[in-house]
């Protein structure tokens, strides 16, 4: 029995991600490419989602802060359900609904990018803090389960997985989280020699590359 679900889970996965890759890739490349130029000139990113959903915020923000693969640059980027003491104390004199919204006021500015996770697209929490989000000036990318959901609605752009369980969808951010630390990466591109983050090391010869 258990073997046949696995089975089934690891062939519903694949499935999925045939398709993916054809629609969620342009998008995602278009994302890295904005981003990448958005905080390059000084914008940050502010990223939530709910329960797994926040575990992927926060996988993408530490990618973005720390580095996906090459050495480079930090860059500027938030998962608004990392400060504990915020969210419960904004819960609990705010409600629950304004977690992100009000994080979203405090931290946001014009030009900086919203991206919020949600396997459902309808949790309330979410679309208060993108309605937020836009009263600011902020631009508001959405990643979601299928179309059509509320989330998808109120994003300024939206990459909604077409998956049948929410189990799916959520690997499938995942692979949507890396694809798009991999496109902001080729545009930020390798360290030169004379960038101060650059590693200095020396060839066989003594010669400093």
């Amino acid at each position: 029995m258990t073997l046949a679900t696995d089975v089934t889970h690891c062939d519903a996965l694949m499935r999925a991600l045939e398709g993916f890759r054809d629609y969620g890739g342009p998008r995602l490349e278009r994302w890295g490419t904005d981003l990448a130029a958005r905080l390059g000139a000084g914008s940050r990113l502010l990223v939530a989602g709910n329960g797994g959903s926040a575990a992927q915020a926060q996988h993408l923000t530490a990618e973005l802060v720390g580095r996906y693969r090459d050495d480079r640059p930090p860059f500027s980027a938030l998962a608004l359900h990392a400060d504990t003491s915020s969210t419960t104390a904004i819960a609990n004199d705010y409600g629950v609904q304004e977690i992100f919204a009000r994080q979203v006021a405090a931290h946001g500015r014009s030009g900086d990018v919203l991206m919020l996770l949600s396997t459902s697209g309808a949790s309330e929490n979410l679309l208060v803090a993108a309605s937020e989000a836009h009263r600011h000036g902020m631009t508001v990318w959405a990643l979601t389960g299928p179309a059509p959901n509320p989330l998808a609605d109120a994003a300024d752009d939206t990459l909604c997985v077409a998956a049948a369980t929410s189990a799916t969808v959520q690997e499938l951010h995942l692979v949507a989280v890396h694809m798009l630390c991999e496109a902001f990466d080729r545009i930020v591109g390798a360290p030169r020699p004379e960038e101060p983050w650059a590693f200095v090391t020396q060839d066989a010869a003594g010669e400093v590359t």
